[in-house]
């Protein structure tokens, strides 16, 4: 599915009519003054099927700027409540949200970082919740408190009086599909309703069917946050779109006499195009038609069960994933967890070889991601494992000619 997006596949007749369509109609007007029909269905939409009370959307051209919405909103939410101290964010290692300048700040990929400045006084990380590098013999339940009592501790360093938000992926995507511990997302969430700390559910890649649900937030994790970011598989990937939904609770105070005049400035010329908003309808549609999310939730645990017949092979340390995400995780030895040095661009290797034989991964240094569309069947899935295998077993094969030894 590319970049996470495809996810009703490609070559969709019913998507292409609808942008053309709705080009004829009306294919720009201002979006400062001037709703427009399909906007206005899409975001009624939207609400509908968003968790809790998150019924107020607010449009942007992709992930990137959805979530630099969602932190400038929490600013202006602060300012706006005479609170202009609360402005700094949590985020975590490992996290991706965006290219965009504070969504790249709020990332925690630190080979991101390298060659970039971002406003890292403003942003602030706790450790990643990758139950795979835990502490040797720490029991999952007591790695996902110690993540918690970390996020606490966190705060208060900073002071609960100026902290603004959390934002957390529920599942870390680019940073290797990492699933969090149970009950990880509810501890986080309970924690920051004590210090009045805005929840941000990154959902830019789980939203739309990748998890068999339109959110995961709720269904998958039994959260229901401040806002949630989307993007992706909002239109499918076949034109460029985004949304902030956040809740009634916070829009109710930041509205009439408590609002003295405030003013969220924060827009772009593209904000809720029609074409891309036709596009999310018909996407929606069709979703909804073919039944997909309840294909993607029958579908998803047979890619996990099928991934791990994997595990034999001599530099698969681990495998992870959930829904229609999935990580393959390489190490030069089981035993100690050591991944493969970046020299050896073990992600490349694998993927280069099954691209030869028909088959697309995403490579990060010694991890290879997946991420099917939502329409994958279970045939599918086994002609990709196969490939997998054979990619990775010919990648030994080169590694063992250099004297690599893998599998200690």
């Amino acid at each position: 599915s590319g970049m996470w997006c495809v996810n009703v596949g490609h070559g969709r007749p019913e998507i292409a009519e609808a942008i053309s369509r709705q080009a004829l109609e009306l294919s720009y007007i201002s979006p400062w003054s001037h709703p427009t029909a399909p906007a206005a269905r899409l975001a009624e939409r939207l609400a509908a099927v968003s968790p809790g009370d998150l019924d107020h959307v607010f449009f942007t051209t992709g992930g990137s700027t959805a979530v630099d919405s969602a932190l400038r909103f929490c600013m202006f939410y602060n300012n706006v409540q005479g609170r202009p101290e609360k402005k700094h964010i949590i985020s975590r290692q490992d996290a991706y949200h965006g290219s965009t300048h504070l969504a790249a700040a709020a990332s925690g990929k630190s080979r991101d970082k390298n060659w970039l400045d971002t406003a890292l006084d403003q942003v602030h990380f706790v450790s990643s919740p990758n139950p795979y590098r835990r502490p040797e013999n720490m029991a999952e339940a007591a790695f996902c408190q110690k993540l918690v009592d970390e996020l606490e501790a966190k705060i208060l360093k900073i002071g609960p009086e100026r902290v603004a938000a959390f934002i957390a992926e529920p599942v870390l995507a680019s940073g290797g599909v990492i699933v969090p511990p149970e009950g990880y997302h509810a501890a986080c969430q309970e924690l920051c309703r004590r210090y009045d700390v805005i929840t941000i559910s990154d959902e830019v890649v789980t939203g739309f069917g990748r998890l068999g649900h339109w959110f995961a937030s709720e269904s998958e994790f039994g959260i229901v946050p401040d806002i949630i970011t989307c993007a992706k598989g909002i239109t499918s990937g076949y034109v460029p779109l985004g949304a902030v939904l956040i809740s009634d609770r916070l829009v109710s105070r930041v509205g009439g006499d408590s609002a003295r005049g405030a003013v969220f400035s924060n827009g772009f010329t593209y904000s809720g195009h029609p074409v891309a908003c036709a596009a999310a309808l018909a996407n929606m549609d069709i979703i909804d038609g073919e039944g997909l999310l309840e294909h993607a939730r029958e579908v998803g645990p047979y890619l996990q069960q099928q991934l791990r017949t994997l595990a034999d092979l001599p530099i698969v340390g681990d495998i992870r994933g959930l829904g229609l995400m999935g990580c393959l995780e390489c190490v030069v030895s089981k035993k100690t967890r050591q991944p493969l040095e970046l020299d050896y661009e073990i992600g490349n290797r694998i993927d280069a070889h099954c691209q030869v034989l028909g088959l697309l991964v995403r490579p990060l240094i010694n991890m290879c991601v997946m991420s099917p569309p939502i329409v994958i069947s279970h045939g599918q899935i086994d002609q990709m494992i196969g490939i997998l295998r054979q990619g990775i077993e010919r990648t030994v094969e080169d590694l063992e000619r250099e004297g690599v030894v893998c599998g200690s």
